[in-house]
C-alpha cells in the first residue's frame, strides 16, 4: 500500500528548536529533524513502517485524508 496520499506537513518547534513531521491520520506519530525536507522525510518513513506493522498484524489501515476539490 502507497502512503504518499497521506496529508503530510512539518512546523517549526520553538520548545523542540528543530522541525515536527506531522501526518494528519496518524496524530500520534510525529519526526524531529533540523530541516524541514528531513522532518518530512522522517514522518513518511515512520508512517510507512506502521502501516506495514497494521497490514502484518491484520488491523485496519486509516485511508487517506479526502482531498479540497477545485
Amino acid at each position: 500500500m502507497s502512503t504518499d496520499q497521506y496529508s503530510y506537513r512539518a512546523i517549526w518547534s520553538e520548545e523542540d528548536q528543530e522541525y515536527v513531521g506531522l501526518c494528519a491520520e496518524f496524530p500520534s506519530l510525529s519526526w524531529l529533524e533540523p530541516t524541514e525536507a528531513r522532518a518530512l522525510a522522517g514522518i513518511r518513513q515512520v508512517v510507512a513502517e506502521c502501516v506495514a506493522d497494521l497490514i502484518e498484524d491484520g488491523e485496519p489501515v486509516p485511508p487517506p485524508a479526502r482531498k479540497a476539490q477545485h
